[in-house]
């Protein structure tokens, strides 16, 4: 890492984050090209936050900028990378797909319910004289 401060392209820092999203080992990605692992992070960060890399306020964030940009959380979010309506879009989608799990799953354990009760209600074969036991073995 040299003393110079380095300036990287919007593209530049795009690619480097496919990259990382590929798999490729940030610690080689950040050493080829002049940086802290760190730097390459923020920039994920800030792409999931903001959605763009593009210039934006330099400096201390606002109050309450970063509380809002979720530093406490995994960073994972349904609409990382999105913005505007089609952000709400997607969170609507991901909503409908888990109702529809949510009901396939009562429906589950509705059945499993059910056969737990059968099975329940199945008298346990008895085992005194004249009962219906287990029968012996048919090679004897």
């Amino acid at each position: 890492m040299s003393g110079s401060i380095k300036h990287f392209t919007e593209a530049e820092k795009l690619k480097a984050l496919s990259r990382m999203e590929a798999g490729e080992n940030v610690t080689r990605l950040a050493q080829e090209m002049g940086v802290r692992r760190r730097l390459l992070y923020a920039w994920r960060d800030i792409m999931r936050r903001r959605g763009s890399l593009s210039a934006g306020r330099r400096g201390r964030p606002r109050k309450g900028e970063r509380a809002a940009g979720g530093a406490g959380g995994s960073g994972r979010g349904v609409c990382a990378g999105v913005s505007g309506s089609a952000a709400l879009q997607q969170a609507h989608q991901r909503i409908a797909e888990l109702e529809r799990k949510v009901g396939q799953q009562e429906l589950e354990l509705d059945f499993l319910q059910q056969a737990l009760r059968r099975v329940r209600a199945t008298p346990a074969p008895s085992a005194a004289p004249g009962g219906t036991g287990s029968t012996g073995s048919s090679g004897t």
